[in-house]
């Protein structure tokens, strides 16, 4: 019987020592932070199988972990894409409004972009921003209005823009939805943010961590949003559970795994499946600085045909 795991470390939900949040326009920090769009990705050994997935809690772990996985055979990367967990929504009760908040962690390896994200882009790996409650109210699920809404997704493509990321992935965990005098989940809010966001950024990706009040509210007044997502994914380590929204299965995880939490053999069995019923995405969380070569050989056997080898 698998064992359902959620409780993710989460410090990063936590507000840290500073309250940074980001300016509408770029600084001369920011502008040579990675600004410049990201160099393009040097050829990789070609990969047959789902994309493979990493979470980095950034609180505790280098991004650049993400890059030291490569397969025996053929020498392509083990991870697709990496996302940084996490930045946060939080809430001004002054203002009433969201906006977008980075611990000194997040806000470090996003300043640092030209040593911890790019190299994981040349080697053709896509970085993700994670962005989650922070028990403030302020949540994906609760804007007021059309505009409160398109207001936050700039701020998103505005990060993604400055830092020149890949994307943005939603989690809507920890808002504390009514907090600091805030609205519960509305059937408009999270369609007109994503909406938005998808205008602002038509190339880059946004995915769905299948959780929390926003994963059910993806249609509104006609328009639902499903079809605007790149990924959605299980949000319960050590199962198989198929997000329930309107995508192919090319861009879905069923499977979550936790390296070194998630039992090799659990793990095995879930990569199994992922390749004998079609899915096209495996996801994993806190890969950490250890070697992990055999929790990650435990699915790049199944996926790939292929052992991981960790370069440190």
């Amino acid at each position: 019987m698998l064992t359902l795991v959620r409780s993710r470390v989460r410090t990063a939900a936590l507000a840290l020592s500073a309250v940074v949040a980001l300016a509408v326009g770029a600084t001369a920090t920011t502008a040579t932070t990675g600004a410049a769009a990201a160099p393009a990705p040097a050829p990789a050994a070609a990969k047959q199988g789902p994309a493979s997935v990493a979470y980095v809690e950034v609180n505790n772990n280098s991004m650049l972990n993400v890059g030291k996985y490569t397969l025996a055979g053929g020498g392509g990367n083990v991870f697709d894409v990496a996302v940084i967990f996490a930045a946060n929504i939080n809430y001004d009760t002054g203002t009433k409004t969201a906006y977008l908040h980075f611990n000194e962690n997040v806000q470090r390896v996003l300043d640092n972009a030209a040593t911890q994200i790019r190299p994981l882009q040349q080697k053709g790996i896509k970085v993700l921003l994670s962005v989650l409650g922070n028990h403030q109210g302020a949540g994906f699920a609760n804007f007021p209005s059309q505009q409160a809404a398109s207001a936050f997704a700039k701020q998103l493509s505005d990060a993604v823009a400055t830092y020149g990321l890949d994307g943005i992935d939603f989690d809507d965990e920890y808002a504390q939805y009514g907090t600091n005098g805030t609205g519960q989940p509305n059937a408009s809010s999270f369609v007109h943010l994503m909406t938005a966001l998808r205008a602002n950024m038509p190339d880059k990706i946004i995915s769905l961590y299948n959780i929390g009040p926003a994963a059910s509210r993806l249609s509104y007044g006609g328009v639902d949003v499903s079809s605007k997502f790149d990924y959605a994914w299980n949000p319960y380590y050590g199962s198989w559970q198929v997000p329930g929204i309107a995508l192919p299965k090319s861009k879905l995880s069923p499977a979550a795994v936790e390296i070194g939490r998630t039992s090799q053999t659990t793990t095995a069995d879930l990569a199994r499946r992922t390749v004998s019923e079609a899915y096209g995405v495996f996801l994993t969380y806190n890969l950490d600085g250890s070697n992990r070569s055999a929790d990650v050989s435990a699915f790049t056997r199944q996926l790939y045909g292929s052992e991981a080898v960790y370069t440190p």
